[in-house]
């Protein structure tokens, strides 16, 4: 059920005509880059489950959308995103909001090919870009990784789903994330303690470039990723510059990321060939098609290295 929620989430992204996007892309590049933040948990974690209800996909929590639309507005969404997502009927305004409420269908391939490559993350760095709702870094955070962290283009995304799906997912009697074992409830009311499993977890909103300085020159600036982990975040032919560049800013020699992508976003451009072919110019990667999913519109794998 949960991947056909997706598939439908998906169908609803927006079609924009050729004139329409070289439109949207004009005036993205009018805009101003959206500054990098970091995002503190708060003390209170029942705080942040507040007036959430909570769904399950596999066996995971995450925030009903439904009700951060009924719920997150006015001062709740300094961004204004939910309010202007919902009243245009889009899932994608370039330079405003960029798709981060909904949970799209190839994190659940990607987390398909986790298990079944048997990626390993115990005691790995780990960066989920263009995370949405978390859910990779919360995967990663299961397989004993040692730190996670997560980045979205909107602090909305970060502080109304991704912060609250993490707490979520994690229990403070352990210090790790929730095993699989029954489907957790449907409301978690309250969040016991501070799980150290938290104390792994960094939150960050802003454009990519922007995030990639204050990660590395920032007041507590990090070391390089192990793993980093995205999908569908390559639907935009104008972004792949500065997705390139934070790849390879922010990817340790001797790490990995996987990519996962439709083969072709019908209406904005981009698709898992064109940025193949983006990486190849570009001479700094290699990469390999790990994966191919033939249900409804094609859809892959990519794995990056570099050269």
């Amino acid at each position: 059920k949960s991947r056909e929620t997706a598939d439908r989430a998906a169908d609803s992204s927006p079609k924009l005509t050729a004139a329409e996007h070289q439109d949207e892309a004009a005036s993205k590049k009018n805009l101003c880059v959206k500054a990098a933040k970091e995002h503190e948990i708060p003390e209170d974690l029942n705080k942040v489950l507040e007036n959430k209800v909570m769904e399950t996909v596999l066996d995971l929590f995450h925030v009903k959308l439904f009700v951060v639309e009924m719920t997150c507005s006015g001062d709740a969404d300094s961004e204004g995103i939910v309010s202007q997502s919902v009243s245009s009927h889009s899932d994608l305004i370039p330079g405003v909001y960029e798709g981060g409420l909904k949970i799209w269908e190839c994190t659940f391939d990607l987390m398909d090919y986790f298990s079944e490559a048997e990626i390993e993350f115990t005691n790995k760095t780990v960066l989920d870009l263009g995370c949405g709702a978390g859910l990779l870094g919360i995967v990663a955070l299961r397989g004993e990784a040692a730190r996670v962290h997560f980045q979205d283009y909107n602090s909305t995304v970060i502080d109304e789903i991704t912060v609250p799906n993490v707490v979520a997912n994690c229990t403070s009697c352990s210090g790790k994330v929730r095993k699989a074992s029954k489907p957790p409830s449907k409301r978690p009311r309250k969040a016991d303690g501070s799980p150290d499993v938290l104390n792994r977890c960094r939150f960050f909103s802003g454009e990519w470039s922007q995030v990639s300085q204050l990660l590395l020159n920032g007041n507590k600036p990090c070391s390089k990723y192990n793993l980093i982990l995205t999908s569908e975040t390559i639907y935009n032919p104008d972004y792949y510059s500065a997705l390139h560049d934070t790849l390879a800013q922010l990817l340790d020699r001797n790490g990995r990321v996987y990519l996962a992508s439709k083969v072709h976003y019908f209406g904005v451009g981009g698709g898992i060939y064109l940025f193949e072919k983006f990486i190849e110019e570009k001479n700094v990667f290699r990469t390999n098609m790990v994966k191919t999913i033939d249900q409804g519109l094609q859809r892959c794998i990519m794995e990056i290295a570099f050269k």
